[in-house]
Protein backbone atom coordinates (compact mmCIF):
# COMPACT_ATOMS: atom_id res chain seq x y z
CA UNK A 1 0.00 0.00 0.00
CA UNK A 2 1.07 3.58 -0.68
CA UNK A 3 0.07 6.12 1.95
CA UNK A 4 0.37 9.90 1.58
CA UNK A 5 -0.19 12.12 4.62
CA UNK A 6 -0.28 15.86 4.15
CA UNK A 7 2.33 15.55 1.40
CA UNK A 8 3.56 18.99 0.33
CA UNK A 9 6.38 20.17 -1.92
CA UNK A 10 7.48 23.77 -2.40
CA UNK A 11 10.03 25.15 -4.83
CA UNK A 12 10.58 28.69 -3.56
CA UNK A 13 7.24 30.49 -3.88
CA UNK A 14 5.81 27.71 -6.05
CA UNK A 15 3.77 24.98 -4.34
CA UNK A 16 3.93 21.91 -6.60
CA UNK A 17 2.03 19.57 -4.27
CA UNK A 18 -0.23 20.85 -1.48
CA UNK A 19 -1.36 18.82 1.55
CA UNK A 20 -2.03 15.63 -0.42
CA UNK A 21 -3.48 12.77 1.64
CA UNK A 22 -4.68 9.44 0.21
CA UNK A 23 -4.16 5.70 0.21
CA UNK A 24 -3.41 3.59 -2.87
CA UNK A 25 -4.67 0.15 -1.92
CA UNK A 26 -3.51 -3.25 -3.22
CA UNK A 27 -5.58 -5.46 -5.48
CA UNK A 28 -6.60 -2.79 -7.96
CA UNK A 29 -5.20 -0.46 -10.60
CA UNK A 30 -5.26 3.15 -9.41
CA UNK A 31 -4.96 5.75 -12.15
CA UNK A 32 -3.19 9.01 -11.30
CA UNK A 33 -4.52 11.84 -13.45
CA UNK A 34 -4.11 15.59 -13.76
CA UNK A 35 -3.16 18.33 -16.22
CA UNK A 36 0.46 19.14 -17.03
CA UNK A 37 2.00 20.83 -14.02
CA UNK A 38 -0.54 19.32 -11.62
CA UNK A 39 2.17 17.70 -9.48
CA UNK A 40 1.89 14.05 -10.56
CA UNK A 41 5.57 13.46 -11.31
CA UNK A 42 6.64 15.39 -8.21
CA UNK A 43 4.35 13.21 -6.08
CA UNK A 44 5.79 10.02 -7.56
CA UNK A 45 9.33 11.28 -7.03
CA UNK A 46 8.58 11.99 -3.36
CA UNK A 47 7.14 8.50 -2.91
CA UNK A 48 10.42 7.10 -4.25
CA UNK A 49 12.63 9.38 -2.15
CA UNK A 50 13.96 11.27 -5.18
CA UNK A 51 12.51 14.55 -3.90
CA UNK A 52 12.26 15.47 -0.22
CA UNK A 53 8.82 16.67 0.92
CA UNK A 54 8.54 20.16 2.36
CA UNK A 55 5.90 18.75 4.72
CA UNK A 56 4.05 15.50 5.28
CA UNK A 57 5.22 12.04 4.35
CA UNK A 58 4.95 9.31 1.73
CA UNK A 59 5.02 5.69 2.90
CA UNK A 60 5.31 2.34 1.12
CA UNK A 61 3.99 -0.48 3.24
CA UNK A 62 4.14 1.88 6.23
CA UNK A 63 7.81 2.86 5.67
CA UNK A 64 9.66 5.67 3.91
CA UNK A 65 11.48 4.59 0.76
CA UNK A 66 14.92 5.49 2.11
CA UNK A 67 14.49 3.06 5.01
CA UNK A 68 13.89 0.05 2.74
CA UNK A 69 16.88 -2.31 2.83
CA UNK A 70 16.23 -3.80 -0.63
CA UNK A 71 13.93 -1.24 -2.25
CA UNK A 72 13.52 -3.06 -5.59
CA UNK A 73 11.97 -5.97 -3.73
CA UNK A 74 9.41 -3.64 -2.15
CA UNK A 75 8.54 -1.24 -4.97
CA UNK A 76 9.27 -1.21 -8.70
CA UNK A 77 8.94 1.98 -10.69
CA UNK A 78 9.16 3.30 -14.22
CA UNK A 79 9.40 7.09 -14.18
CA UNK A 80 11.77 7.73 -17.08
CA UNK A 81 12.43 5.07 -19.70
CA UNK A 82 15.53 6.98 -20.88
CA UNK A 83 17.27 6.70 -17.50
CA UNK A 84 19.55 3.93 -18.78
CA UNK A 85 23.24 4.07 -19.70
CA UNK A 86 23.07 4.02 -23.53
CA UNK A 87 26.25 1.96 -23.84
CA UNK A 88 25.00 -0.91 -21.72
CA UNK A 89 23.06 -3.82 -23.12
CA UNK A 90 19.55 -4.39 -21.84
CA UNK A 91 20.71 -7.47 -19.96
CA UNK A 92 23.76 -5.75 -18.45
CA UNK A 93 21.56 -2.90 -17.23
CA UNK A 94 19.20 -5.29 -15.46
CA UNK A 95 22.06 -7.42 -14.06
CA UNK A 96 23.55 -4.30 -12.43
CA UNK A 97 20.16 -3.48 -10.89
CA UNK A 98 19.75 -7.05 -9.65
CA UNK A 99 23.18 -7.24 -8.00
CA UNK A 100 22.68 -3.91 -6.24
CA UNK A 101 19.57 -5.30 -4.54
CA UNK A 102 20.57 -8.88 -3.87
CA UNK A 103 18.33 -10.28 -6.61
CA UNK A 104 19.30 -13.54 -8.34
CA UNK A 105 20.62 -12.94 -11.87
CA UNK A 106 18.28 -15.61 -13.24
CA UNK A 107 15.45 -13.18 -12.53
CA UNK A 108 16.88 -10.90 -15.25
CA UNK A 109 16.16 -13.46 -17.94
CA UNK A 110 12.67 -14.00 -16.55
CA UNK A 111 11.69 -10.34 -16.79
CA UNK A 112 13.30 -9.96 -20.21
CA UNK A 113 11.05 -12.75 -21.42
CA UNK A 114 8.03 -11.20 -19.70
CA UNK A 115 8.47 -7.90 -21.54
CA UNK A 116 9.41 -9.49 -24.87
CA UNK A 117 13.05 -8.36 -25.05
CA UNK A 118 14.85 -11.72 -24.90
CA UNK A 119 15.87 -11.53 -28.56
CA UNK A 120 17.50 -8.10 -28.11
CA UNK A 121 18.89 -8.58 -24.60
CA UNK A 122 22.46 -8.17 -25.88
CA UNK A 123 21.81 -4.92 -27.77
CA UNK A 124 22.83 -1.53 -26.39
CA UNK A 125 19.96 0.28 -24.71
CA UNK A 126 20.95 3.45 -26.57
CA UNK A 127 19.87 1.84 -29.84
CA UNK A 128 16.39 1.00 -28.56
CA UNK A 129 13.25 2.64 -29.89
CA UNK A 130 11.00 4.51 -27.47
CA UNK A 131 8.71 1.49 -27.21
CA UNK A 132 11.59 -0.90 -26.52
CA UNK A 133 12.90 1.50 -23.91
CA UNK A 134 9.50 1.43 -22.21
CA UNK A 135 9.59 -2.36 -22.14
CA UNK A 136 13.07 -2.29 -20.60
CA UNK A 137 11.88 0.18 -17.97
CA UNK A 138 8.95 -2.10 -17.12
CA UNK A 139 11.36 -5.03 -16.85
CA UNK A 140 13.35 -3.04 -14.30
CA UNK A 141 10.20 -2.26 -12.33
CA UNK A 142 9.30 -5.97 -12.18
CA UNK A 143 12.83 -7.18 -11.42
CA UNK A 144 12.45 -7.50 -7.64
CA UNK A 145 8.97 -9.08 -7.86
CA UNK A 146 7.67 -6.16 -5.75
CA UNK A 147 4.29 -5.82 -4.05
CA UNK A 148 4.03 -2.19 -5.20
CA UNK A 149 4.54 -1.02 -8.79
CA UNK A 150 4.44 2.55 -10.11
CA UNK A 151 4.35 3.54 -13.77
CA UNK A 152 4.52 7.05 -15.22
CA UNK A 153 3.09 7.07 -18.78
CA UNK A 154 3.95 3.39 -19.41
CA UNK A 155 2.41 3.14 -22.90
CA UNK A 156 4.38 6.00 -24.47
CA UNK A 157 5.85 4.84 -27.77
CA UNK A 158 4.08 1.48 -27.78
CA UNK A 159 2.08 0.19 -30.73
CA UNK A 160 -1.51 -1.04 -30.20
CA UNK A 161 -0.32 -4.56 -29.38
CA UNK A 162 2.08 -3.11 -26.83
CA UNK A 163 -0.63 -0.94 -25.27
CA UNK A 164 -2.87 -3.99 -24.91
CA UNK A 165 0.00 -5.93 -23.35
CA UNK A 166 0.64 -3.19 -20.75
CA UNK A 167 -3.08 -3.04 -19.95
CA UNK A 168 -3.22 -6.79 -19.37
CA UNK A 169 0.00 -6.70 -17.36
CA UNK A 170 -1.32 -4.05 -14.97
CA UNK A 171 -4.61 -5.87 -14.55
CA UNK A 172 -2.79 -9.15 -13.84
CA UNK A 173 -0.48 -7.50 -11.29
CA UNK A 174 -3.50 -6.07 -9.48
CA UNK A 175 -5.24 -9.45 -9.61
CA UNK A 176 -2.23 -10.92 -7.79
CA UNK A 177 -2.91 -8.51 -4.92
CA UNK A 178 -0.23 -5.96 -5.76
CA UNK A 179 -0.59 -2.19 -5.49
CA UNK A 180 -0.56 -0.69 -9.01
CA UNK A 181 -0.26 3.10 -9.31
CA UNK A 182 -0.13 4.45 -12.87
CA UNK A 183 -0.03 7.97 -14.29
CA UNK A 184 -1.32 8.56 -17.80
CA UNK A 185 -2.76 11.22 -20.09
CA UNK A 186 -4.65 8.62 -22.15
CA UNK A 187 -8.16 8.81 -20.77
CA UNK A 188 -9.49 6.05 -23.02
CA UNK A 189 -6.80 3.69 -21.74
CA UNK A 190 -7.44 4.60 -18.11
CA UNK A 191 -11.15 3.96 -18.61
CA UNK A 192 -10.30 0.43 -19.76
CA UNK A 193 -7.56 -0.25 -17.20
CA UNK A 194 -8.11 1.54 -13.90
CA UNK A 195 -10.46 0.54 -11.09
CA UNK A 196 -10.05 3.78 -9.17
CA UNK A 197 -8.87 7.29 -10.04
CA UNK A 198 -6.91 9.88 -8.12
CA UNK A 199 -7.20 13.25 -9.88
CA UNK A 200 -5.14 16.27 -8.83
CA UNK A 201 -4.92 19.82 -10.13
CA UNK A 202 -2.46 22.55 -9.16
CA UNK A 203 -1.08 20.19 -6.55
CA UNK A 204 -4.39 19.62 -4.77
CA UNK A 205 -6.58 16.53 -4.60
CA UNK A 206 -9.69 16.92 -6.79
CA UNK A 207 -11.17 13.45 -6.44
CA UNK A 208 -10.33 9.95 -5.25
CA UNK A 209 -13.08 7.62 -6.42
CA UNK A 210 -13.92 4.54 -8.52
CA UNK A 211 -13.89 5.12 -12.28
CA UNK A 212 -17.63 4.42 -12.57
CA UNK A 213 -18.39 7.01 -9.88
CA UNK A 214 -16.29 9.66 -11.62
CA UNK A 215 -18.13 9.07 -14.90
CA UNK A 216 -21.55 8.93 -13.22
CA UNK A 217 -20.90 12.37 -11.72
CA UNK A 218 -20.40 14.00 -15.12
CA UNK A 219 -23.00 16.49 -16.30
CA UNK A 220 -22.38 15.20 -19.84
CA UNK A 221 -24.30 12.00 -19.18
CA UNK A 222 -27.30 12.28 -21.46
CA UNK A 223 -30.43 10.59 -22.73
CA UNK A 224 -30.43 9.77 -26.44
CA UNK A 225 -33.83 10.06 -28.12
CA UNK A 226 -34.85 9.18 -31.68
CA UNK A 227 -38.33 10.22 -32.85
CA UNK A 228 -39.94 11.08 -36.18
CA UNK A 229 -41.33 14.14 -34.35
CA UNK A 230 -38.05 15.18 -32.75
CA UNK A 231 -38.73 18.87 -33.39
CA UNK A 232 -41.91 18.80 -31.33
CA UNK A 233 -40.20 16.93 -28.51
CA UNK A 234 -37.34 19.45 -28.60
CA UNK A 235 -39.78 22.33 -28.21
CA UNK A 236 -41.65 20.52 -25.42
CA UNK A 237 -38.53 19.76 -23.35
CA UNK A 238 -36.97 23.17 -23.95
CA UNK A 239 -40.19 24.75 -22.71
CA UNK A 240 -39.77 22.81 -19.46
CA UNK A 241 -36.27 24.23 -18.99
CA UNK A 242 -34.50 21.01 -19.94
CA UNK A 243 -31.09 21.20 -21.67
CA UNK A 244 -31.64 19.47 -25.00
CA UNK A 245 -29.87 19.60 -28.36
CA UNK A 246 -30.68 18.26 -31.80
CA UNK A 247 -27.85 16.16 -33.19
CA UNK A 248 -29.66 14.78 -36.27
CA UNK A 249 -33.00 15.10 -38.05
CA UNK A 250 -34.65 12.58 -35.75
CA UNK A 251 -32.20 12.50 -32.84
CA UNK A 252 -31.93 14.54 -29.64
CA UNK A 253 -29.54 14.52 -26.67
CA UNK A 254 -31.10 15.47 -23.34
CA UNK A 255 -28.76 16.41 -20.48
CA UNK A 256 -29.35 16.50 -16.74
CA UNK A 257 -32.64 14.59 -16.44
CA UNK A 258 -33.39 10.88 -16.05
CA UNK A 259 -34.51 8.73 -18.95
CA UNK A 260 -37.89 8.16 -17.27
CA UNK A 261 -38.76 11.86 -17.36
CA UNK A 262 -38.04 12.12 -21.08
CA UNK A 263 -40.11 9.01 -21.85
CA UNK A 264 -43.02 10.22 -19.71
CA UNK A 265 -43.04 13.65 -21.37
CA UNK A 266 -43.11 12.08 -24.84
CA UNK A 267 -45.89 9.65 -23.84
CA UNK A 268 -48.09 12.38 -22.42
CA UNK A 269 -47.67 14.44 -25.59
CA UNK A 270 -48.45 11.43 -27.79
CA UNK A 271 -45.03 11.57 -29.47
CA UNK A 272 -43.70 8.25 -30.84
CA UNK A 273 -40.18 7.16 -29.91
CA UNK A 274 -37.89 4.95 -31.95
CA UNK A 275 -35.13 4.96 -29.33
CA UNK A 276 -34.74 6.03 -25.72
CA UNK A 277 -31.37 5.16 -24.19
CA UNK A 278 -28.68 6.46 -21.85
CA UNK A 279 -25.55 7.92 -23.42
CA UNK A 280 -22.86 7.66 -20.78
CA UNK A 281 -20.16 10.31 -20.70
CA UNK A 282 -16.63 9.20 -21.50
CA UNK A 283 -13.91 9.39 -18.86
CA UNK A 284 -12.34 12.15 -20.96
CA UNK A 285 -15.50 14.27 -20.70
CA UNK A 286 -15.75 13.66 -16.94
CA UNK A 287 -12.05 14.42 -16.50
CA UNK A 288 -12.25 17.68 -18.46
CA UNK A 289 -15.11 18.83 -16.23
CA UNK A 290 -13.17 18.00 -13.07
CA UNK A 291 -9.95 19.71 -14.14
CA UNK A 292 -11.32 22.61 -16.18
CA UNK A 293 -10.25 25.19 -13.60
CA UNK A 294 -6.97 23.46 -12.79
CA UNK A 295 -5.21 23.68 -16.17
CA UNK A 296 -1.99 25.56 -15.60
CA UNK A 297 -0.57 25.58 -19.11
CA UNK A 298 -3.59 26.01 -21.38
CA UNK A 299 -4.20 27.93 -24.60
CA UNK A 300 -6.78 30.53 -25.47
CA UNK A 301 -9.91 29.51 -27.37
CA UNK A 302 -8.63 31.39 -30.42
CA UNK A 303 -5.29 29.63 -30.35
CA UNK A 304 -6.96 26.25 -29.83
CA UNK A 305 -8.91 26.72 -33.06
CA UNK A 306 -5.94 27.79 -35.17
CA UNK A 307 -4.85 25.51 -37.97
CA UNK A 308 -1.26 25.09 -39.17
CA UNK A 309 -1.66 27.90 -41.70
CA UNK A 310 -3.00 30.23 -39.01
CA UNK A 311 -0.06 29.44 -36.76
CA UNK A 312 2.46 30.16 -39.52
CA UNK A 313 0.68 33.41 -40.40
CA UNK A 314 0.70 34.49 -36.77
CA UNK A 315 4.40 33.68 -36.51
CA UNK A 316 5.12 35.80 -39.62
CA UNK A 317 3.15 38.71 -38.17
CA UNK A 318 4.97 38.45 -34.89
CA UNK A 319 8.33 38.36 -36.66
CA UNK A 320 7.42 41.35 -38.79
CA UNK A 321 6.49 43.30 -35.69
CA UNK A 322 9.78 42.61 -33.96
Amino acid sequence: MITLRGLTKRYGDKVAVRDLSLEVAPGRVTGFLGPNGAGKSTTMRMILGLDRPSAGEALIGGRRYETLRHPLREVGALLDAKAVHPGRSARAHLVAMARSNGIAVRRVDEVLETVGLTAVAGKRAGSFSLGMGQRLGIAGALLGDPRVVMFDEPVNGLDPDGVLWVRRLMRSLAAEGRTVFVSSHLMSEMQLTADRLVVIGKGRLITDAPVAEVIAGSSRNAVKVRSPRAGELLALLSGEGVEVSRVAEEELLVVGVPLERVGTAAHRAGLPLFELSVREASLEEAYMELTGTSVEYGVSEGAAGMGAGDVRAAARRAKAGM
